[in-house]
């Protein structure tokens, strides 16, 4: 059965219609440490990160979603910080080892499925800042096995409807 994932940087009150298949994440009340950079997810637990706290309950959904809905506060043209660091902890979804995909180099999927994916961005932003996040969702494309995306940005105002607006085209299809 195919899986949609919403993982946000703050909670919401979405109206899910088929709760079985869509699974929400408000990242902000889970404990997510940082990633210290210790590669044991490659090398002394492939697959599984060395931390144990709710990242690694996580980053499985992430692997196994095929629709995303990532929602995050832009921050210097990136991820606010919650997001950043649990799409950094989800890193025991690749392998160490690297392959030539479009003629870049990238890592290997551990079983990875391809996903759909929309980012919404939200908050004060101007036109340079929106630039560089596009470039940098265009980029983390290939290592997140994006098949697709669009990147929505929203006023802080708007989110909860524009996130609504993207739940009811999932339970559409």
């Amino acid at each position: 059965m195919a899986m949609k994932l919403i993982l946000s940087d703050r909670p919401f009150h979405i109206p899910i219609k088929n709760v079985d298949s869509i699974k929400f994440i408000d990242l902000s009340s889970l404990e997510i440490a940082n990633c210290v950079g210790c590669f044991g997810c490659w090398t002394k637990t492939p697959g599984k990160c060395v931390i144990r706290d709710d990242a690694v309950k996580i980053y499985p959904d992430i692997a196994k979603s095929d629709t995303l809905l990532y929602i995050s506060r832009l921050k210097y043209g990136g991820y606010d910080t919650v997001m950043k660091t649990m799409l950094e902890r989800a890193i025991p979804v690749q392998q160490a080892f690297l392959r030539i995909l479009n003629g870049e180099i990238h890592h290997v999927q551990r079983e990875v499925v391809p996903k759909k994916a929309t980012i919404i961005a939200y908050g004060a932003m101007d036109r340079e800042e929106r630039d560089v996040f596009e470039h940098l969702v265009e980029r983390n494309a290939y290592n997140m096995n994006f098949e697709s995306y669009q990147v929505i940005f929203s006023e802080e105002s708007q989110l909860e409807e524009t996130v609504k607006n993207e739940v009811k085209k999932w339970e559409k299809s």
